[in-house]
């Protein structure tokens, strides 16, 4: 009894020294030495976003794999000074060398776009080129605001060709331009997701470590205690599980003919065979939310609702009693989702924080070492 004690001593001390690490995060980190930091970031992520539509959900996946690989448990992440990569360090952007194979190279890592890397070494590009701020701002920071910036952005960028489209449609069809104003129309268009502020003062990780990600990323099979099991041990609740939750390969499984997943309904099954017919290339992708594709909304768990969950590990969600009710509610309430998912990322981003220098540094080149 008196060991068992103990240990929990230790591990009660180790949640706050971490709760003293994630403290040491503030939204004005950057105030001093680069005082239009999001302004900057801000700007090139709508450029890359506008250039390259698919940066949206490749810039939050990349966040999601960075922070989630926290390698060791709490206790030897700190007794180890967090030394051997994991948490939201920007290790996943790391480069393999001829002696090392990274995070990025790890077969969970394959399918990350290049597109959500380009995002944040454009935003790097851009922050180093005003001379105050040059290799003042970390990487990890940096994909944490353009994470935060491509959710806003979701839709923006669709807005001029939409006006166009829209304009020409009506023209063609001899009709009046269906908006009452070119500003309600714009409303529409940019219906983007939450803002929020984004705590800063992430270091870069030292390492990256394929090995690392073994275990750490969940696969889609997952069921509900398999997801928990990840997510409990980086201070996520089953909320913010359901508001962090595809390529053919990964839900084929669900969609034989002999065996179709009874939670998926028939309709949308049969739909998902004929673009992932047998013998096609398992890397097709098709979208997680096939009705609302290019928006933040809750349409994802009014998906799940009616059986359209494209992911095993997606309509468990809805078929588990214990997080049923949560995506039920989600689904009626978009701003309750909204809120829920702001507090999950921000959770999210505190993950593997490193803010001692012994620990981490600010990266030259967010691809690489510094020498």
């Amino acid at each position: 009894m008196g060991a068992g004690i103990r240990i929990l001593a230790v591990f009660l001390a180790a949640l706050a020294a971490a709760a003293g690490v994630a403290a040491q995060l503030r939204e004005d980190y950057y105030a001093a030495v680069c005082p239009d930091l999001e302004t900057i970031v801000r700007d090139a992520v709508t450029k890359k976003v506008q250039a390259q539509p698919v940066a949206v959900g490749a810039t939050i996946r990349l966040f999601f794999h960075d922070c989630f690989v926290e390698v060791r448990s709490l206790f030897f992440y700190l007794a180890a000074g967090a030394r051997d990569g994991g948490g939201c360090d920007a290790s996943v952007i790391l480069v393999s060398t001829g002696n090392n194979t990274a995070e990025k190279d790890h077969p969970s890592n394959l399918s990350l776009a290049g597109d959500g890397f380009d995002t944040v070494i454009q935003a790097k590009a851009a922050v180093d080129a005003v001379p105050a701020c040059a290799n003042q701002v970390s990487c990890a920071d940096i994909l944490a605001l353009a994470t935060r910036d491509v959710i806003v952005l979701v839709r923006l960028y669709l807005t001029a060709l939409m006006i166009r489209s829209v304009i020409n449609a009506a023209a063609a069809q001899n009709r009046a331009f269906p908006f009452r104003s070119g500003n309600q129309f714009l409303q529409s268009a940019c219906a983007g997701g939450p803002s929020y502020t984004v705590e800063l003062g992430r270091l870069d990780g030292l390492v990256s470590l394929s090995t690392n990600v073994d275990g750490k990323l969940p696969p889609p099979s997952f069921n509900l205690d398999q997801l928990l099991s990840v997510f409990v041990p980086n201070n996520l609740t089953l909320a913010d599980l359901i508001a962090l939750s595809g390529h053919c390969g990964t839900f084929a499984n669900r969609i034989q003919p002999a065996s179709v997943d009874p939670t998926m309904n028939a309709s949308y099954a049969a739909d998902l065979l004929a673009a992932c017919p047998a013998g096609v290339d398992r890397n097709v992708a098709l979208e997680l939310d096939p009705v609302t594709p290019d928006a933040f909304d809750n349409q994802y768990f009014v998906n799940l609702v009616n059986g359209r969950g494209l992911l095993a590990s997606d309509q468990v969600l809805y078929s588990d009693a214990r997080s049923q009710p949560t995506v039920v509610a989600w689904s009626q309430n978009a701003d309750a989702f909204n809120a829920a998912f702001v507090d999950a990322i921000t959770k999210l981003g505190r993950v593997g924080v490193k803010t001692d220098p012994s620990m981490g540094n600010i990266r030259r080149d967010c691809a690489f070492l510094n020498n």
